[in-house]
């Protein structure tokens, strides 16, 4: 018999001494560290692999962009051009290299002056074909070699372009095609003008986003290093060079307002008079290093850093800047040109509220609150320019796309998580206005029936106004009962009890869908009866203005749960923790729809695998989370599933990566799941750090054995029991250490009724 006694890890012996001191109650000194610190990432920039989300319907882009900002010059690619990102990894051809691209909005937009270098005699409709091994790319850069032997490299500042374009030697005249009129949306008022003998300018207006109405107009102008020979309609040549490579490298300037102004926007921002590529480019890299490590990754493997920074570098895309450098733009409802507010950096726009609300906008105001607030002063004065909060905002259009009315969900975030430059008075008292204007308004429609009936019928009358607007009765009837948690929970920041009460006690109107005999919410009539022939897998539509729709990109089993902020309230609905326990368990079976199940490739279903921690089994949760994780991110162009949706699930990853997730929109409340990393290292608004730290973190071990909470830099680490972050970790700051395990431990962590994150219950109770 063999008495040797195997030799365990360090990690592992100091994971159980942690974990079993931590279940004991006992104090664990601050300074106590793992035998091993994890490698700290330097330079996550260049980990950033933006072809992650190209293909299976994520639709983000490859191309160049800079935090937040106005140009986002990338490929487009023939012949899907898919809709937004406007480039499949599939597709071999390219039609060009145009300004701007919104990454995975559903629908065809942007992609505003295609502009293709080529050879020879002009041909405005010819393609360029390449091969994904001359192409590379990472934050703020992106460079392609086409089969025809031209390497297009480019970069941007915040509202400009910089690109270098290296023809081959040849005795071809050197070409760059502008294809005016081709964005993905119908084009009109497109001209291109020749300045001067370096310079070119054009315009257009399109826009058009989901069939409706709202158009922008947009300027560009461009300057090269090199003299224009010959220019036509929609082109421009630079000769021939037949001994040797010649680089043509152009500076670029985006407007919504004028072309002077865009030709303002590259003079600011990028005034060398030496068109110095690598400059620019530095810059671009830079500005994302600044913002990507505000969120500084240790340890992990690589492909998992790489996943993690490129989902944080598409959450910060947008909403973009759209105020040019001398501070105009042009005015929400399109009539006047405004100036930036004073105290704020830009005007911001393009918000696609139903989505971000969820995830996105708490992350912009953890990573960046200076920029979050300016976004928000932007919605307040998007408010009075227009009568309206911004829904479905393009630019400086509303498509009314989507149900509910989430700038409220949106202002409330940013305000939780530590954005406050803001006129956060003037937002709430707008909020009110519009959520009890029972006239009738265009964000909000089917007021009346929420006051009279506390839901929305499926058979009622709503706004007939052109665009036609959503309302899927059921789902909207959720988002209206969220906007107005949201306001509750803003009302009490800024002490306003009236509308603190009155807000969170409307908000229990889900109840009034919610059927007792099948435990599902569903429509119902304005007579009061349940809308007959319901299926909880029926009622799923894109456009919902029409009956036969009453669920927004959703069934019964992915809206049910819809209920952030009172999780409590739902488990008691459905009959108590376990029956709640019972619908999750099945509604994740699966975590891709269809036949009675979640689907996480879509916003209605990310909060739903989070709900565990509300109903005592956390450790569902934590499992659950890393299967989602492992299913559908990965480091390769199918690595995202679903629409981006500017960035909303590119955010669920980050927040899940993070072991942590914002589940009650409007508030800071984060329910725990485990981290992915060994440490992440979080600077806060105030400035302070918040420090999670995974002990044995590893993707198969999700399952927290205990977790440990000090507050600030020397605070003594304590036991912590809790299924939701500490009410003071985004203000304070801290660490929180989590013992992890590949094994749910047999005594659940955080599994007791106390430890469940706060539901919001009203005087409903």
């Amino acid at each position: 018999m063999d008495l040797r006694v195997p030799l365990i890890p360090k990690a592992v012996v100091r994971s159980l001494l942690v974990g079993a001191l931590a279940m004991a109650g006992v104090s664990i000194p601050h300074a106590v560290a793992s035998a091993t610190a994890p490698t700290a990432v330097t330079d996550p920039a260049s980990l950033v692999n933006p072809f992650i989300g190209t293909a299976n319907g994520a639709n983000d882009f490859p191309g160049a962009d800079s935090p937040f900002g106005m140009v986002q010059w990338s490929p487009d690619t023939s012949p899907t051009r898919p809709p937004g990102g406007g480039y499949a990894y599939s597709d071999s051809t390219l039609m060009g290299y145009s300004l701007t691209h919104v990454p995975g909005p559903g629908d065809p937009v942007a992609g505003d002056f295609p502009i293709l270098p080529s050879l020879g005699a002009v041909n405005t409709s010819a393609n360029a074909t390449f091969s994904h091994t001359n192409e590379t790319a990472d934050a703020g850069y992106y460079s392609l070699t086409t089969d025809d032997g031209i390497k297009t490299e480019l970069t941007t500042t915040t509202r400009s372009g910089m690109a270098r374009f290296t023809f081959p030697a040849t005795a071809q005249t050197a070409n760059l095609v502008f294809k005016m009129g081709h964005s993905e949306a119908a084009d009109s008022g497109v001209t291109f003008t020749y300045v001067s003998a370096n310079e070119a300018s054009g315009q257009e207006t399109t826009g058009n986003f989901g069939g409706h109405s709202p158009k922008y107009t947009v300027y560009f102008d461009m300057v090269f290093d090199q003299p224009i020979t010959a220019h036509g309609t929609d082109y421009v040549s630079f000769g021939t060079s037949s001994t040797a490579t010649t680089a043509v490298q152009a500076k670029v300037g985006l407007s919504y307002v004028s072309a002077a102004d865009a030709k303002g926007n590259w003079q600011a921002e990028n005034p060398n008079p030496a068109f110095d590529f690598a400059t620019v480019h530095t810059h671009a890299h830079n500005a994302w290093n600044t913002l990507l490590d505000r969120l500084a990754v240790s340890g992990g493997t690589s492909t998992q850093q790489t996943v993690f920074y490129t989902a944080l570098y598409h959450s910060l895309l947008f909403p973009q800047v759209f105020s040019d450098s001398n501070g105009e733009y042009l005015s929400a409802d399109g009539k006047t040109v405004e100036t930036v507010d004073a105290g704020h950096s830009a005007f911001y726009t393009t918000f696609s509220g139903w989505d971000i609300y969820r995830t996105q906008a708490q992350l912009t105001a953890l990573a960046d609150p200076t920029v979050a607030g300016d976004i928000a002063q932007s919605m307040v004065d998007d408010y009075t320019q227009s009568g309206q909060f911004p829904k479905w905002s393009l630019n400086n259009g509303e498509s009314y796309d989507m149900a509910g009315d989430p700038a409220d969900d949106i202002l409330a975030d940013y305000y939780a998580f530590g954005a406050r430059n803001f006129d956060a008075d003037t937002a709430l008292q707008d909020m009110v206005t519009e959520a009890t204007d029972t006239t009738g308004n265009n964000i909000r429609p089917g007021l009346a029936y929420l006051e009279q009936l506390g839901y929305l019928p499926d058979d009622g009358t709503y706004s007939s106004a052109t665009p036609p607007h959503y309302y899927a009765s059921a789902s909207t009837t959720l988002e209206y009962a969220s906007n107005d948690a949201a306001i509750s929970f803003l009302a009490k920041a800024l002490n306003d009890p009236t509308d603190q009460a009155a807000f969170i006690n409307r908000a229990q109107d889900w109840r009034d869908l919610f059927d007792s005999g099948t435990g599902f919410i569903q429509p119902r009539n304005l007579d009061g009866s349940w809308m007959s022939g319901f299926s909880p897998t029926g009622g799923s539509g894109y456009c919902c203005d029409r009956p036969s729709v009453y669920f927004a990109e959703g069934d019964s089993w992915q809206y049910t749960p819809m209920v952030p902020f009172n999780i409590r309230g739902l488990a008691a609905a459905e009959g108590g923790e376990a029956k709640l326990n019972t619908f999750l368990d099945t509604d994740l079976s699966s975590f891709t729809g269809g036949g009675g199940h979640a689907d996480l490739t879509n916003e209605p279903s990310l909060d739903i695998p989070w709900e565990y921690d509300y109903t005592g089994r956390p450790v569902k949760t934590q499992a659950a989370i890393r299967k989602i994780q492992d299913q559908v991110w990965t480091d390769a162009p199918g690595g995202l599933a679903g629409n981006d949706d500017l960035g909303t699930m590119s955010a669920w990853y980050v927040w899940s990566a993070l072991g942590m997730y914002p589940e009650t929109p409007g508030t800071a409340d984060l329910a725990l799941g485990s981290p992915l990393f060994p440490k992440v290292a979080i600077t806060l608004p105030s400035g302070k750090k918040l420090t999670v730290k995974g002990d044995n973190a590893a993707d198969d071990a999700p399952y927290v054995r205990s977790a440990t909470w000090a507050a600030g830099t020397t605070g003594t680490a304590r036991a912590w029991n809790n299924a939701y972050a500490p009410t003071n970790a985004l203000t304070s700051g801290g660490t929180l250490d989590f013992a992890l395990g590949s094994s749910a431990p047999t005594k659940a962590w955080a599994s007791s009724a106390a430890a469940a994150p706060p539901s919001y219950q009203g005087s409903a109770g």
